[in-house]
């Protein structure tokens, strides 16, 4: 199967997936963030969640993942602390099964399921299940409409992994609707514009598997250049959001219908200071510098991930190790 098909089943509809993959992704009392994820949730909630999000990204499951459940107790109505546990065990799943190494391909898989499917799919579960509760109450009702669609886009997401069209088609279609509900009722969340944006980007330029799908459950349509003007935005001016969109729109750049390998390299390079803890991101700078031409430069950050991960077992590393090892072989 060809890297566009995959692509085609794993991305048509992944469009606001990522929104909360780095809902917290800044560290509390960046420049430019927004003072509380929900205004009724305590200061200590939205702690707690920027602490946690920041610690997945930089490829730290385990004390992200303690944090997250923190949250969950600490406010166990809010569908905050389950949302972005799933956001940090779908990152678990990416990194045990995707192609890493290639920029231009975002989900590959090598295997039908993971030890971390049941669990997401419960804190799926719960996400949508207590934004619902809330937005029947009236209760933050815009960030509920925002939150239960970053649920459908991690839904929708796995649905790809596995090679069910149908099922992420309607995800999507479902989350497209949540998120332009939320943008309605409080036009300031600039970070649905990020999902909204890789959702136009993605249905705009995947249009064989668009088509069909449109057909049959009237899938609506993507433009490609407001796809990546909502994510420039939200990459410049995103409170929560902006990383993410740093990591898509450097995925972006690198595509057949982009080649601007010049700009995703300056993005992975910015992941890589933020994130340093985190091997994945040095990869992605390796990979983009073999594909600017500079094979040695690529090779030489290649050797150097490979013995910096050497005795480390965390996941990512592990994951990291295995496939810059393989890469240096074919090399």
């Amino acid at each position: 199967m060809t890297h566009w098909r995959i692509r085609a089943r794993a991305l048509v509809l992944t469009s606001a997936t990522i929104l909360f993959c780095s809902v917290a992704a800044l560290p509390a009392g960046r420049r430019g963030q927004a003072p509380s994820i929900e205004t009724t949730d305590s200061i200590e909630i939205d702690r707690l969640a920027h602490r946690g999000v920041y610690d997945f990204m930089d490829g730290r499951f385990d004390d992200a993942i303690q944090t997250l459940r923190q949250a969950e107790k600490a406010a166990p109505n809010s569908p905050v602390g389950y949302l972005l546990e799933a956001d940090a065990t779908w990152w678990q799943i990416y990194y045990s099964t995707a192609n890493l190494i290639d920029p231009d391909v975002f989900d590959v898989v090598s295997s039908d399921t993971t030890p971390y499917d049941a669990r997401f799919r419960k804190l799926i579960r719960r996400a949508i299940a207590k934004s619902e509760v809330r937005i029947r109450r009236h209760q933050n009702v815009a960030s509920s409409y925002l939150y239960e669609g970053m649920a459908y886009a991690l839904k929708g997401r796995l649905a790809g992994l596995r090679a069910e069209d149908l099922a992420t088609a309607r995800a999507g279609k479902k989350m497209m609707f949540l998120l332009n509900t939320a943008l309605a009722e409080d036009p300031s969340l600039t970070d649905a514009k990020t999902g909204i944006g890789l959702y136009d980007y993605f249905v705009a330029t995947l249009p064989t598997i668009v088509k069909m799908l449109r057909w049959l459950i009237g899938l609506p349509g993507g433009s490609r250049s407001e796809g990546l003007r909502l994510l420039y935005e939200a990459a410049d001016h995103g409170n929560f959001t902006r990383s993410e969109a740093q990591f898509y729109l450097a995925k972006d750049f690198t595509r057949r219908n982009e080649l601007q390998f010049g700009k995703s390299l300056d993005l992975f390079q910015q992941l890589a200071r933020e994130y340093p803890d985190n091997p994945f991101w040095k990869l992605t700078v390796a990979s983009v510098e073999i594909r600017l031409g500079r094979r040695d430069a690529g090779k030489a950050m290649y050797q150097q991930i490979l013995a910096q991960t050497a005795t480390r077992d965390d996941l990512v590393a592990q994951f990291v190790h295995r496939q810059v090892a393989a890469a240096l072989q074919r090399m």
